[in-house]
């Protein structure tokens, strides 16, 4: 399934994305939440669906999207988990993830604009794959995190680099502004995803390719990644994490390129569909 939250902002409603259009599932009941993922809501949506799909409005086509999960306890990242990224950046191979904090108020949709926050000068871009916990994690071995998950998404890792590396502190300073996580367009549930290690994902600026990588070039897997983050919290249902980006961002590039009003920003990965952010200043 493809689980989409629809409406305006802190008025979404549920809804599944399928090859024939959008479909309004308020009638189910519940947002995609923590305690939806947290009491099998897949499986009871599923088997929903399966009996009430023929009653379901088709939502009008333009009709913003959420994101497709409602607030997560947290969003949690993962820093230069890509070979050439690092590289671009002048930092070494971590030998351990590099693990940082979102604020869970940078969430957005996935077409909602880019907000430049006041004083930002390197506001910057990073497609990344993001995994959707599906049940309490804690302790979790490797070999058996993938049941964990309820699903992948795509996420745009805005950063804004004088904010995230230049002000002392924590990198989460940078990343935790108004709009810098659009999610979306859809929560796709694991069992349509076959290969997660081989999946393009890009990125284009005002049409420019500018992120071209494959997630078989993660440093640190999927599973490894959930096994270890539940070494050290406790990962709730709707928990996201946000694997890393590849090469091309910015920050990298000679002389470093930052967004500015006016720009647009499209992205996307195989299977997860594109977004598509346009930047404005803030006012």
């Amino acid at each position: 399934m493809k689980l989409i939250r629809f409406g305006a902002p802190g008025a979404e409603k549920p809804g599944i994305a399928t090859a024939t259009g959008n479909f309004d599932v308020s009638a189910f009941g519940e947002d995609f939440g923590e305690k939806f993922f947290e009491t099998d809501g897949l499986s009871r949506l599923s088997k929903w669906w399966g009996e009430h799909a023929k009653n379901c409005p088709a939502i009008a086509e333009g009709t913003r999207l959420g994101s497709p999960v409602q607030r997560p306890s947290k969003i949690i990242c993962i820093g230069l988990n890509y070979a050439d990224h690092a590289k671009e950046t002048n930092a070494q191979i971590p030998k351990e993830p590099i693990v940082f904090f979102k604020s869970t108020s940078s969430l957005v949709g996935p077409n909602d604009n880019l907000i430049i926050p006041r004083n930002s000068q390197k506001t910057d871009w990073e497609v990344e794959l993001a995994v959707v916990i599906g049940k309490k994690a804690s302790y979790v071995e490797e070999k058996d995190a993938l049941d964990y998950i309820a699903g992948y998404s795509l996420h745009n890792d805005y950063s804004e680099r004088e904010f995230q590396l230049e002000r002392g502190g924590q990198w989460v300073k940078g990343k935790s502004c108004d709009s810098f996580a659009p999610l979306g367009p859809w929560l796709v549930t694991k069992e349509e995803i076959k290969d997660v290690d081989n999946l393009r994902l890009w990125l284009t600026l005002n049409g420019k390719t500018m992120q071209d990588g494959t997630t078989a070039n993660l440093i640190f897997k999927i599973p490894f990644l959930v096994s270890y983050l539940s070494q050290f919290m406790t990962l709730l249902p709707g928990d996201v994490i946000s694997t890393g980006t590849p090469a091309g961002v910015g920050l990298g590039m000679n002389p470093p390129l930052y967004i500015k009003a006016g720009d647009v920003i499209e992205l996307g990965i195989d299977g997860m569909g594109t977004s598509k952010q346009t930047a404005v200043a803030y006012k």
